[in-house]
């Protein structure tokens, strides 16, 4: 799943999931519309944003964790600025990896694969 409130933004990350053929990804504006659908159709692995209003992408990763069910999915968070502080809570979070933006189609296909494996 593609977590964004940036149109651009979720076109970028959805373009380099077509490139590497990832099918079946479904995609959200923002974190509390991304938590109802997890809910109630899990997935895999979470690519998300960290800035949007309302639930940003660190606390779609927190309510994630707290969810029974979908507590254990991958979860990429999404940055344009990796701010020391926003890296050690999402580690603390269990964030499994993040790329920051701008971003190439071959550097989030490494941030994925050291997630999930090849691809």
């Amino acid at each position: 799943m593609v977590v964004d409130d940036t149109a651009v933004s979720r076109g970028l990350i959805t373009q380099a999931l077509d490139w590497m053929q990832i099918e079946g990804y479904r995609t959200c504006a923002d974190g509390d519309e991304a938590l109802r659908s997890l809910v109630q159709k899990p997935v895999h692995l979470v690519i998300s944003d960290y800035h949007m209003p309302g639930l940003d992408g660190l606390g779609l990763l927190e309510a994630i964790r707290r969810t029974r069910g979908i507590e254990r999915m991958g979860f990429v968070l999404v940055t344009g600025r990796a701010d020391a502080t926003v890296v050690a809570k999402g580690r603390a979070l269990g964030m499994n990896n993040m790329i920051t933006k701008p971003f190439t189609r071959e550097g989030m296909r490494d941030c994925i694969e050291r997630v999930v494996g090849p691809i």
